[in-house]
């Protein structure tokens, strides 16, 4: 999960939570309850996807052909119209 921290001790000791951090994510805590997160930057940007872009940019395949054969149902073959009478 990460390391928690209370906002006092974040307060205190910032230098401890950026070392911390390299570790993974900090949680700070306010009155008990989690209410920052501090983490590595770049931790930041590929979870945000700033890094390498949308999902679908990110499962591309540009360099290979598709590894797998997916064929999906049609419509017609997994819904039947209502009979309503």
């Amino acid at each position: 999960m990460g390391r928690m921290m209370s906002s006092r001790e974040f307060n205190q000791n910032p230098s401890e939570a950026k070392r911390a951090a390299e570790d993974g994510p900090v949680i700070v805590t306010d009155r008990g309850e989690p209410a920052y997160v501090l983490l590595r930057y770049d931790t930041y940007r590929r979870l945000s996807g700033e890094q390498g872009g949308s999902i679908v940019e990110m499962l591309r395949q540009d360099d290979a052909g598709p590894d797998f054969d997916f064929e999906p149902p049609r419509i017609s073959d997994i819904a039947r119209p209502a009979v309503l009478d």
